[in-house]
Formats: C-alpha cells, sequence, structure tokens
C-alpha cells in the first residue's frame, strides 16, 4: 500500500482524535462544536469502517460479500440510532428520535443513493459503449447481478411486513424478534450464492488494502475496524445528543436534525464506496450493495430498535410510535414497495432513478400530514402499475428466498 493511502487513513485517525480527547476529558464546550467534532469523528471513522469492509471482500466471496459489506457500512447509524432507543427507555422525549434517524436513512438511502449509482453507472456506461465493450443499451437501462434477486426478494418481504408498523402504532418486542430471524435467515441464503465476480477488481483505497499480503492486509483490516468501531462507539452518543441540543440552539426542528443531518454523516462513506463502484463499471455491484443495506435495515435495524428501547427501560410492550411516527414510516414503507417495483426485474431504467429522485425531493415540500398519506399513495399506485409492467419477475423474485442457490433465478 503506498504512501498516499497511509496518508488517508492518517488523515481520518486526526479527525477523529479530537473526538478521543473530547469524551476522555470530559469536554463538551456547547452543542455547536459537539456536533462538528463529534461528527466529524463519526464521518472520518465511517471512511476507515467502509475502506476496511470492502477490502475484506478479498477473503470473502459471492452474495455473503455484498451483504456483510453493507451491513458494516451502516453500522455508524446503527450505533446512533440505537443509542436513540435505548434513552427513550428512560426518556420519553427521545422516543421520536429512533424513528426519525431510521426513516430518515432508509428515504436517503433510495431515494438519493439509489438514483445516483444509476445515474453515474449509465454515464460511465457511455465510455464502455464507445469502446464497443458494452452494448448501446446501457446507456440506459442499469442490469443488476443475477445473484442480487436474493436481496430484492427479501426487499420486497420485508417492505410488505414494514406496513404492519404503522398499523400496530408500534414496534413490539415479538415484531422485533421476527425482524431480526429474518436476518440471520438473509444472512445464511447469501452465503449460499455466488455470483461469479469473485476476481472483480476492488477500487481507490479497498483496492489499496486488498492489494497488501494476505498476513498484512489482514491486520490492517483488523486494526482499521477496531480504531473505526472504538471511535464509534465512543462518539455516537455524545454525537446524538448534540445533534437534538443544536436544533434548539439554533432554532431548528431538533427531529429534521436527527432525520437528515446525521444520516448524511453515518452514511456519506456507503455512497461514495457505492458510487466507486459505479465508477469503475461496477454499477452492478454499486446497486447491489444498496440493496443489500436496505434489508440490513428494515430487517436488523428496525428489529433491534424495541429491544434497546427495552434495554434501556421502557415497558416490554416494545417502543411505541405517535402520529408523526407512524406517518413517518408508512411513507418509507411506500416509497420502498416503489424501489422493489423498479428493480423487481433486474433492471434500473434512468428515468425510474429520475422519478426515485423527484418523489424523494417532493417530501421536503409536502410536509403536512394529508399531503404526507397522499405522498404515500401516489408511491403505491406508481408501484402498481410498475409490478403490472414486470409482472412476470414478481413470482420469482418473491420466491427467491426459499429457492436453492441451483435455481435458474440465479443463473444468466
Amino acid at each position: 500500500m503506498g504512501a498516499s493511502a497511509w496518508g488517508r487513513i492518517a488523515i481520518c485517525v486526526v479527525l477523529a482524535l479530537p473526538a478521543v480527547v473530547f469524551r476522555l476529558g470530559g469536554f463538551a464546550p456547547n452543542p455547536l462544536v459537539d456536533l462538528l467534532v463529534f461528527g466529524g469523528a463519526v464521518v472520518a471513522a465511517s471512511f476507515l469502517l467502509a475502506w476496511a469492509a470492502e477490502a475484506a471482500q478479498k477473503d470473502i466471496a459471492g452474495a455473503l460479500a455484498i451483504a456483510i459489506l453493507a451491513l458494516i457500512a451502516v453500522l455508524p447509524e446503527y450505533a446512533v440510532d440505537l443509542y436513540y432507543a435505548f434513552r427513550s427507555g428512560y426518556d420519553p422525549s427521545y422516543e421520536q428520535f429512533a424513528a426519525a434517524n431510521m426513516t430518515g436513512s432508509n428515504r436517503l438511502l433510495l431515494g438519493f443513493g439509489w438514483p445516483l449509482v444509476v445515474v453515474i453507472s449509465l454515464l460511465v456506461a457511455r465510455r464502455f459503449v464507445r469502446a464497443g465493450s458494452m452494448p448501446p443499451i446501457a446507456t440506459k437501462v442499469l442490469e443488476l447481478e443475477r445473484s442480487a434477486r436474493l436481496d430484492v426478494g427479501f426487499l420486497a418481504l420485508l417492505a410488505v411486513v414494514a406496513f404492519l408498523i404503522p398499523l400496530i402504532g408500534s414496534i413490539p418486542m415479538w415484531f422485533g424478534f421476527v425482524l431480526l430471524a429474518a436476518f440471520v435467515w438473509y444472512l445464511w441464503r447469501a452465503s449460499k450464492v455466488s455470483d461469479g465476480d469473485d476476481d472483480e477488481e476492488l477500487p481507490g483505497m479497498a483496492g489499496n488494502i486488498a492489494s497488501m499480503p494476505q498476513r498484512a492486509r489482514r491486520w490492517t483490516i483488523a486494526a482499521l475496524f477496531v480504531v473505526a468501531a472504538a471511535v464509534i462507539l465512543s462518539s455516537a452518543e455524545p454525537f446524538a445528543d448534540a445533534l437534538v441540543q443544536s436544533g434548539s440552539a439554533l432554532g431548528i426542528d431538533s427531529y429534521f436534525l436527527v432525520q437528515w443531518l446525521a444520516p448524511l454523516a453515518t452514511e456519506a462513506p456507503e455512497f461514495i464506496v457505492a458510487a466507486l463502484f459505479a465508477l469503475r463499471g461496477m454499477g452492478g455491484a454499486a446497486i447491489g450493495t444498496l440493496i443489500a443495506s436496505k434489508v440490513n435495515q428494515w430487517s436488523l435495524l428496525v428489529g433491534s430498535l424495541p429491544i434497546a428501547h427495552v434495554l434501556g427501560g421502557g415497558t416490554t410492550g416494545g417502543l411505541p410510535l405517535d402520529a408523526r411516527q407512524v406517518e413517518e414510516f408508512m411513507l418509507t414503507a411506500s416509497q420502498t414497495v416503489l424501489g422493489v417495483a423498479i428493480i423487481i426485474a433486474l433492471r434500473f431504467h434512468r428515468w425510474s432513478a429520475i422519478a426515485l429522485a423527484a418523489l424523494f425531493a417532493v417530501q421536503f415540500f409536502v410536509t403536512d400530514t394529508n399531503g404526507r398519506w397522499v405522498l404515500s399513495i401516489v408511491h403505491l399506485v406508481a408501484a402498481a402499475v410498475v409490478f403490472w409492467v414486470h409482472r412476470k419477475d414478481v413470482l420469482p423474485t418473491i420466491t427467491a428466498p426459499f429457492r436453492r442457490p441451483s435455481s435458474p433465478a440465479f443463473r444468466d
């Protein structure tokens, strides 16, 4: 690994150091300074985590590598969100923030992350089309990897189950355990699927780390994981509290900051990793990583929230939701259904990406309750139309989690 690569790691460590000093020394000058210091540390540690997780694919093959990469890449978000859920167990004023962070990151991932990767992939495809290594259609439609059918199938099932949350009006403990079981099942199924691209070259920093001799590579990856995890775990609580307090200090709705600023900080490295894949002409792997992240969020993250709430002192009934959170979960679930409809045929058209991004942007202008419910219905109606267009792919996709990897659904 070259000096420039070590330099990038050093920069991230330097950016994280002030947070370590603040935490060990008990410093908390004011919410805005805390937000910058601990937020910067979370972002820096997230980059270290993403690089290490990406490089680890060198030693983990197939669809399981994508699933694990997606899981590790969103750990910073999990740390922040689970803190909110844990604190809500003894501080009811924090109940809203657990749902806010989850729904914001979930919609940001699909409404911004998916279109970003698709647009980059289609633009990059023009270069390959001119070189004659790709057909002209590659500039209009992104083809997903065949192994992505498993992820799309799981996401489809989870999207349907997600509507139980607004219907129940809470996330019960039993529901959380069901989602955690679904995540374990997903990882087990992913370990049985091979996408046939194990020798694909990794881009950027991950490629630098992966090119190291095996022993040095594994020690470097382990060290990056340990350092990043330590920084994230020590910074998650003060960063989460600073977000809430900064809202009051700046006169901005704290719910808005928690819902959108925190996910931007914790998911930025994930978006950059996916964008790097897309820039290298690996659009299928890029969008596959983001789809796997959605599966992780709807299973492991949502399933963990009521457990963290109870561990923090809440009732065994699970995490309660008020009218605003119910509305947010409804909007998030309906957006997920539309996303599944768009990718169910394992093809992502550029106009679909534009439509997803446009609907994502609309929600910032439609802030009243009635408008949010109307937007949810628009998502579902659009999804119904797209499902009808791709009706031949519906059954093979939703049954993919139950079929053997040797099934034709997983082969070209």
